[in-house]
């Protein structure tokens, strides 16, 4: 879903129809609202200009600033924008604080991970585990605390998990098509036993996923993947957090992908204060 669509959706969701039913009783018509939105604890921002929008879309004339641009690092009670207009300013003030603090969390779980990471050749990679919908946005809040992204869909890469192995004695002819169909997409083989990482070296996977291995089978099988192919990536996946990443890391892997970097992300606090 692109942004505008969000967007409109988000407010429609808000509004129902009546629209801002607080605001049209109690709040003047020819009001002028003039404010900051801080951050009350510090973060990666993300969803900056995406709120900037969401205040354009309720009044049209109203000034909004960026005053940390997404990536950007803030710490608590600095502004991240300005925004003067309307009575527009209050209708809009929840949806687009809730874009912000959603995407602002995520860029800032990612970050603290990527730091867990730093030094080593792991990069940090997201999920498929994604609000319906909201799926760009929070991979982009991915690439801003900076990770890297996973495949956005079913669609741009083939990822051979658990599940598809019903018929492994097809996997060969699969994989044959696949190469003639698609040649470049990448081809992900999921292994959680030694057997799957020998087959998918076998089938000339171009990732390996280790899933949910124990420590020393994944050293056991970062080694012999090594040993086996350089060119194949290795990535380790399965109930990493903030603790257990950077000892992962260090093990050797291309890649570390974590679902808990969009499904599990705090929201980062953030609200607008008036003059």
């Amino acid at each position: 879903m692109d942004e505008k669509t969000l967007i409109r959706a988000a407010l429609r969701e808000d509004l129902n129809g009546r629209g801002d039913v607080t605001t049209k009783l109690f709040v003047p018509p020819d009001a002028r609202f003039r404010g900051r939105i801080r951050a009350r604890q510090a973060g990666v921002v993300c969803g900056a200009r995406l709120a900037r929008d969401v205040f354009k879309a309720c009044d049209p004339r109203c000034r909004v600033r960026i005053l940390v641009a997404d990536g950007g690092r803030v710490r608590p009670g600095q502004a991240v924008l300005e925004i003067s207009g309307g009575r527009g300013v209050l209708t809009a003030e929840r949806t687009a604080l809730n874009f912000l603090q959603r995407l602002s969390g995520i860029a800032t779980l990612t970050a603290a991970f990527a730091a867990q990471a730093r030094g080593t050749r792991a990069r940090i990679l997201d999920t498929r585990k994604t609000i319906p919908g909201w799926r760009a946005l929070e991979k982009y809040a991915v690439r801003c605390g900076g990770g890297v992204n996973h495949r956005m869909g079913l669609y741009d890469a083939v990822m051979v998990k658990d599940n598809h192995w019903l018929r492994p004695q097809a996997f060969a002819a699969a994989v044959r098509r696949l190469r003639r169909l698609h040649p470049r997409m990448s081809l992900i083989m999921e292994a959680d036993e030694m057997t799957q990482v020998r087959r998918a070296l076998e089938l000339g996977a171009d990732v390996v996923m280790l899933d949910n291995m124990p420590p020393p089978r994944l050293r056991q099988a970062i080694a012999f993947i090594r040993k086996s192919s350089r060119a194949t990536q290795i990535e380790v996946s399965g109930r990493v957090d903030i603790k257990s990443v950077r000892a992962l890391a260090r093990l050797g892997p291309d890649r570390i992908s974590i679902g808990r970097i969009t499904h599990s992300a705090p929201a980062l606090d953030v609200g607008l204060d008036l003059a």
